[in-house]
């Protein structure tokens, strides 16, 4: 089962992102028991819109261990991810995907397309929704309030 410190590690980057005016979605990639990327949101930052948090991560990791295929590493994430980030995650045989929040709007494992689910997918992740969710949609929702 999920470790709480792996998704608290994610939550850190969401801080940081917040901080940074970012919508606040951090990740740890974890191999092994070692998180080997971790990412917060940076498409302001970056001026990139697929600079998710979790693109960021895969990035990193497949540079470090060398390979596009990360299938011994588990995806922590404080929101459910987009259908562009499950797609990455499938692409990336990703093992274990850990998430906080459900996003009903952008979401796109329990929501939305189901990205998983669709015949088409190559590679689904064992999917484990809503560690630590009160937290990471509690994040979520102080960041939008203080923008309106």
């Amino acid at each position: 089962m999920a470790s709480p410190s792996f998704m608290q590690i994610a939550l850190e980057e969401a801080r940081a992102a917040a901080q940074r005016g970012e919508v606040p979605v951090g990740c740890a990639l974890v191999r092994e028991g070692a998180v080997i990327a971790r990412a917060g949101n940076r498409t302001i930052a970056d001026k990139d819109p697929t600079a998710h948090a979790e693109l960021l991560a895969i990035r990193e990791a497949a540079r470090a261990l060398g390979s596009e295929r990360l299938t011994d590493c588990d995806l922590y994430v404080t929101l459910e991810p987009c259908a562009m980030c499950a797609a990455a995650m499938s692409f990336a045989r990703i093992r274990r995907l850990y998430f906080g929040a459900a996003d009903e709007k952008g979401g796109a494992v329990e929501h939305g397309v189901r990205f998983f689910a669709s015949p088409t997918c190559h590679h689904r992740p064992e999917v484990y929704g809503g560690i630590n969710e009160s937290e990471c949609a509690a994040l979520l929702k102080e960041f939008f309030q203080a923008r309106r």
